[in-house]
């Protein structure tokens, strides 16, 4: 199955690949995603690449979407990440994003978060997506609200005592 490459007026959203490996590496190690999102105890090029075969690629393989870089089209700079996730303990597909600092507050991650929903939506034929974020992340559950999406309920993830709130969106019929 091919995967596709989405864009915006100021972004280009294409597949994560192996050799987004660098990036994935400083990304993964920001306060921010290591505060709210978790170590994934990515620190070389190797483990990064493992990471994206295992995690992502896979998932592309499986369903035909997963995590997606966000490049701003004026400079080809990576911002950051945004996709669709197959979580475990999360029921359905989950939306998620992360940028780097110095891209915050810039309206990227609504930009991307909103053409990847429409793309769950119509491209892909999902009908209810979720997002997950931990209750301190106050931007992320500003976004998901600004994105419609409603939160719904507190989840506990099977093998991580944190207590997650759980959002939810459903295609009108």
């Amino acid at each position: 199955m091919p995967q596709q490459t989405f864009e915006t007026d100021r972004l280009i959203l294409r597949p994560t690949s192996e050799d987004d490996a660098d990036f994935m590496i400083i990304l993964f190690n920001t306060p921010k995603w290591l505060k709210y999102i978790g170590d994934r105890n990515v620190r070389t090029i190797e483990q990064a690449k493992e990471y994206v075969r295992t995690r992502i690629t896979s998932q592309f393989e499986r369903l035909g979407f997963a995590s997606y870089i966000v490049i701003r089209k004026s400079d080809s700079m990576k911002l950051g990440t945004c996709g669709l996730y197959d979580r475990e303990g999360v029921e359905g597909i989950d939306i998620g994003f992360a940028f780097l600092p110095e891209y915050e507050g810039q309206g990227y991650a609504f930009e991307a978060s909103k053409r990847i929903l429409d793309a769950a939506m119509h491209d892909f034929g999902l009908h209810t997506i979720r997002a997950i974020t931990v209750r301190e992340n106050v931007a992320s559950q500003k976004l998901l609200e600004k994105l419609g999406l409603r939160f719904e309920k507190i989840l506990v993830i099977p093998g991580d005592e944190a207590e997650l709130m759980l959002y939810h969106i459903h295609k009108p019929d």
